[in-house]
């Protein structure tokens, strides 16, 4: 495989005690200072980047809010001119480059070994090892990117997961949405430039945004061994949305139906005439929909927790691979958290009962592959590459299993098949 990572000493990058609980929510707020005084601090800090070995191309360009640490800008970083780092959590690993197509707003964002943001404003959001942010981007809190996931030009992105490898062209607007498929970098699902998720729908009293998509799933596309899928560009998806693994939907038209594996789909522009009240029907659809998301999202997590962290060495030569991941697994906190509240405001409305999901990690039942820190690291797409077919098996069935011990949850789960 052609994925070997070398990887890099992190220069006094602290541990992940320092990540906090409510990642991606943080608001910067500075104290009053008099000019000088500020201009005084930034110098320091930049001082101190320099020393620790940390590029500045034009440090005249460069600003740091008075709460970045600079102990969690790593060696072998590059900031270029017009990247503007802000809020405690922000972190930038070795060999990330920030800022090299344009001006970059760094906030409480962390960013993995080689990732790197061309240009704009990325918040409460992870990127792990090489992936990459266009020019223009405008990414929100509850966005990760897994290894070599990639944006073009003028993406926004909210709530949304790109696992390995996923591309997504340019002039793209996603939000509550999770993307997998593919097996490499020259392998990988694709979204083409001008596409739109729709997560608001006009239901009930004041609409609602129980429309989380899912394009791909967990359990298999943590595997790296499905067939890539390819929505074509402009276009639109309707959530809450299902496309399977190998699809292909074609350009210019709107994802209204669930697609399944290994179809290539185009929907003709469609007219009707309906009373507004059948948009307060009670869709079973959309409670099953999100009851699985949300159990996609749990079992991510523990991919992240039982599988991630638990093959990084002790060392401080992998903390920076350490506080990554840790950030991306609680970076899913704030999914699941925000997926429950949006199927609450539903359900409420509608007088049904919002599932009794479980987020106890003592609930989630062990992965039965054998897993240990082992040092040297092997980066986690070679390793994944490398899993003999029984234990992908294992995987894939353990993590099925969290996802429909989730979906059984919701009292809708039987009726709807």
């Amino acid at each position: 495989m052609e994925y070997e990572v070398e990887v890099r000493p992190a220069v006094e990058c602290p541990g992940r005690e320092n990540m906090g609980s409510n990642f991606g929510l943080m608001t910067t707020s500075e104290s009053p200072a008099s000019e000088p005084l500020m201009n005084e601090r930034l110098e320091s800090k930049l001082d101190s980047l320099e020393k620790q070995g940390v590029s500045l191309l034009d440090r005249r360009q460069v600003y740091l809010s008075d709460d970045v640490q600079v102990g969690r800008i790593c060696r072998a970083a590059v900031l270029y001119p017009g990247t503007r780092l802000v809020g405690a959590q922000t972190f930038i690993g070795p060999g990330a480059k920030i800022g090299t197509e344009g001006p970059a707003t760094i906030e409480n964002t962390v960013i993995g070994q080689d990732a790197e943001v061309a240009g704009g404003y990325v918040s409460g959001t992870v990127l792990l090892c090489k992936a990459k942010v266009g020019s223009g981007a405008h990414i929100r809190p509850g966005t990760l990117f897994e290894e070599e996931a990639s944006s073009a030009h003028a993406v926004g992105l909210k709530q949304t997961i790109l696992m390995s490898f996923v591309t997504m062209g340019s002039l793209i607007n996603f939000c509550d949405a999770l993307i997998s498929g593919g097996t490499s970098r020259r392998d990988h699902t694709e979204v083409g430039s001008g596409f739109i998720h729709f997560n608001f729908t006009p239901r009930g009293q004041s609409g609602d945004k129980a429309t989380p998509s899912l394009v791909g799933d967990v359990p298999h596309g943590a595997f790296l061994r499905q067939p890539r899928i390819f929505l074509g560009g402009l276009s639109a998806m309707v959530g809450p949305q299902k496309v399977g693994f190998g699809s292909l939907t074609v350009a210019g038209q709107v994802i209204r139906n669930e697609v399944p594996p290994n179809r290539m789909v185009g929907d003709a522009p469609r007219r009707f005439d309906k009373d507004i009240g059948s948009l307060s029907v009670t869709p079973d659809r959309i409670l099953r929909l999100n009851a699985n998301y949300i159990g996609q999202l749990i079992a991510l997590q523990a991919w992240y927790r039982q599988v991630r962290l638990a093959r990084i060495p002790v060392g401080r030569e992998y903390e920076h691979i350490r506080i990554v991941t840790q950030a991306a697994m609680d970076l899913l906190d704030v999914c699941i958290d925000e997926r429950v509240q949006r199927l609450d405001q539903f359900t409420k409305e509608r007088e049904l009962t919002l599932p009794a999901f479980s987020f106890e990690t003592s609930d989630v039942p062990p992965c039965p592959l054998h897993i240990e820190p082992a040092a040297p690291y092997t980066e986690h797409t070679a390793w994944v590459a490398q899993l003999s077919e029984a234990d992908v098996q294992q995987g894939v069935s353990w993590l099925h299993s969290i996802v429909a011990r989730t979906e059984q949850m919701n009292p809708a789960y039987q009726q709807a098949g």
